[in-house]
C-alpha cells in the first residue's frame, strides 16, 4: 500500500484577499499538500474557487467535496469539469463523467433531458476524477462501483474499516478492486494551545450537523447515539446552549482533531492507520480567535502538517 498523502481544505481562506488566498495555496503546495479542496453551500461558487487555485499553482490538485448539483444542469456542470481539467489536466476531482469525458450524451430523466450533446471543446487526455460523498452504506457501496473515489465526513479513524469494507463489496459488484480509489475524509482539526475555546467551537459545528436526521442517523451508527439523542432532546426543547454540551467528550476526540501540535500529528496518522489513502485536513479556529487572530490559527494548523 502507498504511503497515505494528505489534503487541505481552503475554504475557510476564501474571504481574504485574492492575493492572500492565492499566497496560501501556493503555500499549501510548496509544503506538499496533495489536494486542495473546496465546497459550495452558501457562499464562493466552487469551480470559481478551484479555477482560481489551479491557475496560480503548478501541481497541487484540486477537489470539489459536496458540489450542489441541482444548482447547475449536469450539462453545464460537466462543462464546468470538462474546461478546469483542460486547464489543469490530472489535477481535477469533479463530476459528471460522460459530458466532461467529451462523450455523445443523451438523457431522458424524469427532471432532465438532453439529446446528442457532445463537448465542441477537444477530448481531455485524462478523463476527471469522479468522487462520491459517502456516509451510509449505500453511498459507499455505490461509490466502490462506479467512482474513481469517495469522499467521508465526521468520521472516526475508529470506524474507517467498516467503510472500507463497504466500499471493497461495492467494488466487487463493479468487477474491479479498490487499487488506485481514493479514500478521503474531512477531519476537522485545530492546532492550538487554547483547547477549551477550540473544543467550544467543535462542539457547536456538531451539534448543528447532529441535529439534521441523515447525519444524526450516521452518527448513531458510528456509536454516538446516546449524545445525538440528548443534543436533539435539548435542541427540540428550545435549549440551544444546552444541546451544544450534551455533544461528549468522547465525541469531540472521536471526530475532531484539536491540541497541539504533536498531539494533532498523531491523531492525523491515526486516520492514515485506519485505511484511510488521503486525511484531508479541514482547519478551523477557535471562536475566541475571531478576527486578526483566525487568519494566524487557521495557518497554525495548515502549517502544522504534512
Amino acid at each position: 500500500m502507498t504511503a497515505p498523502r494528505l489534503g487541505i481544505v481552503l475554504s475557510a481562506f476564501t474571504p481574504l484577499p485574492t492575493a492572500e488566498f492565492l499566497a496560501v495555496a501556493r503555500e499549501a503546495e510548496a509544503r506538499g499538500y496533495h489536494t486542495a479542496w473546496t465546497g459550495e453551500v452558501s457562499g464562493y461558487d466552487a469551480i470559481s474557487v478551484m479555477t482560481l487555485i489551479a491557475s496560480h499553482t503548478e501541481r497541487i490538485h484540486v477537489g470539489s467535496a459536496v458540489l450542489p448539483v441541482q444548482t447547475r444542469t449536469p450539462v453545464v456542470l460537466g462543462m464546468s469539469a470538462a474546461s478546469l481539467n483542460h486547464f489543469a489536466p490530472g489535477r481535477v476531482g469533479l463530476g459528471i463523467r460522460l459530458v466532461a469525458a467529451g462523450e455523445r450524451v443523451n438523457v431522458e430523466g424524469a427532471f432532465y433531458s438532453v439529446k446528442n450533446f457532445r463537448l465542441t471543446a477537444p477530448p481531455p487526455t485524462e478523463p476527471v476524477r469522479v468522487f462520491l460523498a459517502a456516509l451510509g452504506p449505500e453511498m459507499l457501496e455505490l461509490a466502490g462501483e462506479i467512482a474513481d473515489g469517495a469522499v467521508l465526513n465526521w468520521i472516526p479513524p475508529e470506524t474507517v474499516p467498516a467503510s472500507i469494507k463497504r466500499l471493497e463489496t461495492g467494488a466487487r459488484r463493479g468487477g474491479r478492486t479498490l487499487d488506485g480509489f481514493e479514500i478521503a475524509a474531512f477531519v476537522r482539526t485545530c492546532v492550538t494551545d487554547d483547547v477549551a475555546a477550540a473544543r467550544e467551537t467543535l462542539a457547536r459545528e456538531i451539534t448543528g450537523y447532529a441535529t439534521v436526521d441523515a447525519y444524526a442517523s450516521f452518527f448513531r451508527s458510528v456509536g454516538y447515539g446516546d449524545e445525538v439523542d440528548a443534543v436533539n432532546a435539548a435542541w427540540k426543547a428550545g435549549d440551544r446552549s444546552g444541546a451544544v454540551r450534551q455533544v461528549s467528550p468522547r465525541f469531540l476526540d472521536g471526530v475532531g482533531v484539536v491540541g497541539p501540535e504533536a498531539h494533532c500529528r498523531e491523531r492525523i496518522a491515526a486516520f492514515a492507520r485506519a485505511g484511510l489513502t488521503q486525511p484531508v485536513i479541514l482547519p478551523f479556529a477557535p471562536a475566541a480567535g475571531a478576527g486578526g487572530d483566525a487568519r494566524a490559527a487557521l495557518l497554525r494548523t495548515l502549517r502544522t502538517f504534512p
